[in-house]
């Protein structure tokens, strides 16, 4: 596995290269996690993929050049991350990818799919919250009244844990997930990078129609992979999407929200081999 770095006016992008195959999968991993979290597959599917693993907005090594609080409130359009896309594959040396995307990521993975799916072979979505994110996500990005309080709240540890103590009391997250968000909040700098997740990317908010399109005009391959026991997105929020999709295939794992582990590794090598 190298790490790499390439820059432009917008962000200084670090990823991970593994494996060696012929084939380009870009991977977007979830909150909290980094580009190497889909290394695990790089074992069984190595020689078929090349594997490009990125460090996503407000996540270890990519920095935005302007990551203040402003420039955090305007945010990214849709277009304005495909573009980056393009220039990176074109610095690459890339024409066509495959994309894999796992919760967080999966909203990264739709807008490229979205923006620019004549390049676009497989897709693959994992805790696939871009196709219902609940009504958290929403709230606190979208919502003027949920992202000024997101805002406050997240610069004040004690109001952000209390937050998620109430969250998990509610059921709006379960134990998995308030797990995971506690582990982020730790240190003034986590805190700003929740709320700016939240914040830059409001305007990632599925289209689904367009999406539908995108997978169907161009015949890609779609899998969707869900966690029986994930309360934060269960298998049913995909159920009526994925009913539309030409060559879509669904996977329900016996794992919770944390499914990238080795049968995860194992079905999807099934279906990709």
């Amino acid at each position: 596995m190298t790490d790499h770095y390439f820059e432009n006016d917008l962000v200084t992008l670090h990823y991970y290269k593994f494996g060696n195959g012929p084939k380009i999968m870009l991977g977007f991993h979830g909150y909290g996690m980094h580009g190497k979290q889909f290394k695990i597959l790089e074992s069984t599917l190595g020689e078929k993929y090349t594997f490009i693993g990125f460090d996503l907005f407000f996540h270890k090594e990519t920095k935005l050049k302007d990551q203040s609080l402003e420039a955090v409130k305007k945010g990214i359009t849709k277009k304005q991350f495909a573009d980056l896309i393009s220039e990176f594959c074109r610095y690459e040396g890339i024409g066509r990818f495959s994309i894999i995307g796992y919760s967080m990521g999966t909203h990264f993975a739709s807008v490229v799919t979205e923006e620019l799916p004549h390049l676009v072979d497989e897709f693959i979505a994992a805790a696939p919250s871009s196709l219902n994110p609940g009504r958290l996500i929403p709230f606190f990005s979208k919502s003027k009244t949920g992202n000024k309080m997101l805002e406050k709240l997240a610069l004040n540890e004690t109001f952000l844990v209390r937050m998620l103590k109430l969250f998990k009391r509610l059921r709006i997250i379960d134990a998995e997930a308030y797990k995971i968000l506690y582990g982020e909040i730790g240190t003034p700098e986590l805190r700003f990078n929740f709320y700016a997740c939240f914040t830059y990317l409001r305007t990632f908010e599925t289209d689904e129609t367009r999406l539908l399109k995108a997978l169907n005009e161009q015949n890609i391959k779609s899998i969707f992979i869900f966690g029986k026991r994930d309360k934060s997105f269960p298998p049913g929020i995909g159920k009526d999407f994925i009913a539309k999709v030409k060559d879509a295939t669904t996977i329900v794992l016996d794992e919770g929200h944390e499914m990238i582990k080795k049968n995860f590794v194992t079905q999807l090598t099934a279906l990709l081999s």
